[in-house]
């Protein structure tokens, strides 16, 4: 059929910059909308949308929700009594799906998670070059604390020798080193619990960086498939945020995966609802919050012993750079997600969470290995 004019409504071009999976879809609803011939501010006002957001959607610099496009589909068989086969359908789903995967809403997802990734990474580097220079330290104090005592038990072996005048400060100069020794030895056990949480961050990202790229540019499911029904109820997964909005986003974003989703508006809340604290996977934990803020609450949480091994994730508008970073490690957090949330990347911090606690359950619930048969009583 003849596609036919399109009045006053603002159809923009499309973006030159679309990749190719963009692109296909954009032309293909683009094609889609043309065969209504109406204005896009006309088909706006009947399907209850801003001008502006349809001419987005027909242009490719949003990708349109597949509510959208299955509406689309209806006016053109109600008016045009046009119908996609399903092959055709199936296609369309298809171009959807990629679309949606190469956007650069997961492009940005991907950037945060590796400029995370590095940060990690010169974190670990440091710790550990701290760590061999702490060694270093620790070897040579310990090795001038030996031959000051060498020197002092010479000193107390020879017989009939007055002490030497300089005895006092010796004795003070080896309780000076043992000092040295202790405050190394405890900077290094500092060093070391820095540089292995560093390596694990690292460990965590670059699982979470696997699983939105695995996404890019696929057809494969959002995230790893549902675990079969043997493997219990799904893990949950809290959040805390004062403000209802973040809230409902944050369900928006995580509700249709399957992870079972506990509310609390604020730390004390947050607290009363890990009295029961089985199975939960991990707590996206918003740091402003009046009252008790999302430090204090991860603290309270750490000082438990039915909750300290709940991985935390500080959800903060106000940055991740070193002072806040180092803060948010220090009260117990092991990632960070920066405000306005992308929607890849928390479900990717989310699923690998998830994940490693099912494989923790799975381990706890493994069946113990049977003890070894005693050996056969001696005969006498």
């Amino acid at each position: 059929m003849t596609a036919g004019p399109v009045r006053d409504g603002g159809l923009l071009p499309l973006d030159g910059e679309l990749n190719r999976e963009c692109r296909e879809f954009a032309e293909t609803l683009r094609a889609l909308f043309l065969e209504l011939g109406i204005s896009v501010r006309r088909y706006a006002s009947r399907c209850y949308l801003n001008p502006g957001t349809l001419s987005r959607y027909l242009a490719g610099t949003r990708i349109a929700p597949w509510a959208f496009v299955e509406e689309l589909l209806h006016h053109l068989a109600e008016d045009l009594g046009t119908r996609l086969d399903e092959p055709a359908l199936e296609r369309l789903r298809r171009q959807h799906l990629a679309a949606l995967r190469t956007a650069a809403s997961i492009g940005r997802a991907v950037q945060q998670l590796e400029g995370q990734l590095q940060a990690a990474d010169r974190e670990a580097r440091r710790a550990g070059a701290r760590e061999e220079q702490l060694d270093l330290a620790l070897d040579g104090t310990r090795q001038s604390i030996a031959d000051l005592d060498a020197r002092l038990l010479r000193l107390e072996t020879r017989p009939f020798t007055p002490a030497p005048p300089d005895l006092p400060d010796l004795l003070a100069e080896r309780d000076a080193l043992a000092r040295e020794v202790d405050r190394l030895a405890d900077e290094l056990a500092r060093t070391r619990d820095r540089a292995a949480c560093a390596e694990k961050r690292c460990d965590l990202l670059e699982r979470q960086l696997a699983l939105v790229e695995h996404q890019q540019g696929t057809d494969a499911a959002p995230l790893p498939p549902a675990p079969a029904p043997q493997s219990g109820p799904a893990p949950k997964v809290l959040l805390v945020d004062d403000r209802p909005d973040n809230l409902v986003a944050l369900e928006a974003v995580l509700g249709p995966h399957g992870h079972r989703l506990v509310r609390a508006s604020s730390g004390s809340e947050a607290l009363r609802a890990l009295l029961d604290p089985d199975d939960f996977a991990v707590i996206l934990l918003d740091v402003q919050m009046p009252g008790m803020d999302g430090y204090e609450t991860a603290a309270h949480i750490k000082r438990r012993a039915r909750t300290r091994d709940i991985p935390i994730i500080f959800v903060t508008a106000i940055g991740t750079d070193p002072e806040h970073s180092m803060r948010g490690y220090a009260a117990g957090a092991v990632d960070f997600i920066p405000k306005p949330v992308d929607p890849w990347a928390l479900r990717a911090k989310v699923a690998v969470h998830v994940e490693l606690h099912r494989e923790r359950r799975r381990l706890a619930h493994r069946a113990p290995l049977r003890p070894a048969p005693a050996p056969p009583a001696a005969v006498v």
